[in-house]
């Protein structure tokens, strides 16, 4: 078991996927948990409406969400077409400071004042880097990436492994982006990044308990089955 002080003051980014609005999980319920023990997590949505609906689901049983774009603060600044300038982390720490969860809409603020529309697991790879994560989770029905050889779901990869596998065509193009992603992550300073599927329950406070990692976690570890 992990020593429940080990992630305190530590980030955590989790980018959620649709089925958060129509299924029944246990990801509130998680981030209070995570909020109690001093971690500090901050959610990115596939969508602004997911976002907006989120904040609102949350806020139902709780007043811990803070819906923001982009724009708020200047956090997400564009740059060029459909790309992530320099992240502004000031207004996440304010408010991960004093207990608020910050969920994040996939929007840039573009040059002329307006919003750019970007690929959520680009902007939870870009915070993730930005505010040096502990974990980055990207949720994913899949709950990890599978071996071509064995069919086992690959237990580590290092972010080459992981941009290698990223090129399969076999592997849904929501999937390979979230790989993608993850490794991009891990190489801008998270630590650790997981693909997993998001339904399971309490699936992002397992990492906080114990040693065992859920889907595919990429770290700097080296994996020896084939990646071809």
């Amino acid at each position: 078991m992990i020593s429940r002080d080990a992630f305190a003051g530590k980030t955590f980014v989790l980018r959620i996927d649709r089925e958060i609005l129509t299924q029944t999980t246990t990801l509130g319920e998680d981030l209070g948990f995570l909020i109690e023990r001093g971690i500090r997590p901050i959610v990115v949505a596939p969508t602004s409406d997911v976002a907006r609906g989120y904040v609102r689901a949350l806020n139902r049983h709780t007043n811990i969400a803070v819906g923001l774009s982009g724009a708020d603060a200047g956090l997400l600044p564009a740059s060029g077409n459909e790309t992530i300038g320099r992240v502004q982390t000031g207004i996440l720490a304010t408010l991960l400071s004093v207990g608020y969860v910050p969920v994040i809409e996939p929007t840039a603020l573009g040059i002329g004042g307006n919003d750019v529309e970007l690929a959520a697991d680009d902007v939870a790879a870009a915070i993730g880097g930005a505010t040096s994560a502990a974990r980055a989770f990207f949720f994913h029905e899949a709950g990890g990436v599978f071996d071509p050889q064995t069919l086992d779901v690959i237990a580590e990869l290092t972010p080459a492994e992981a941009l290698a596998l990223a090129e399969r065509d076999d592997l849904d193009p929501q999937l390979r982006a979230a790989v993608r992603a993850a490794a991009r992550g891990v190489r801008a300073g998270v630590n650790a990044a997981q693909i997993l599927d998001g339904r399971i329950a309490h699936a992002t406070i397992v990492e906080f308990l114990t040693s065992r990692h859920l889907g595919t976690q990429v770290t700097g570890a080296i994996y020896t089955g084939g990646v071809a």
